[in-house]
């Protein structure tokens, strides 16, 4: 190699760098910041969109591309499980959603939001359900 461009110097070992195939540093903090405001729109917004009004969206995730170009907020609702039901609804005040990410965020592009059902909470449920069973507790009393 004759010196010019780039090295092939793989970024695992580098402090603030992750592994190749998952998410940056920065990505994280994006992501983060951008969990915060709409967590925090959902919190103070009155949406216009009847199938939102008086519903409580809480956003537990937010995974954002590479390009930060695309958004995707992991959503559930406060003490119910039909987050699929307001799916499209979300869908519908998004183009709202990333306006107020604009103007909170100093990002060159606001991010198009993309929404998600949470399920890691059912999923925790699920599995305490079966440890909590009568043939787990058995095989656990047996060690």
């Amino acid at each position: 190699m004759s010196g010019r461009g780039r090295s092939k110097v793989p970024l695992t070992g580098l402090p603030g760098h992750l592994a190749p195939d998952g998410p940056s540093q920065r990505q994280l903090r994006v992501a983060e910041e951008v969990r915060r405001v709409l967590a925090d729109l959902f919190a103070k917004t009155e949406f216009r969109d009847p199938e939102l009004h008086d519903v409580r969206i809480t956003v537990t995730e937010v995974r954002i591309s590479p390009d930060f170009r695309h958004a995707t907020a992991f959503v559930c609702r406060l003490g119910r499980s039909d987050v699929d039901q307001v799916l499209p609804a979300l869908k519908r005040v998004a183009p709202f959603l990333r306006t107020g990410l604009s103007k909170t965020l100093r990002l060159r592009v606001a991010p198009e939001i993309h929404f998600q059902p949470d399920t890691a909470l059912d999923h925790a449920m699920e599995i305490d359900g079966i440890m909590r069973s009568p043939e787990v507790a058995r095989d656990l009393e047996d060690e």
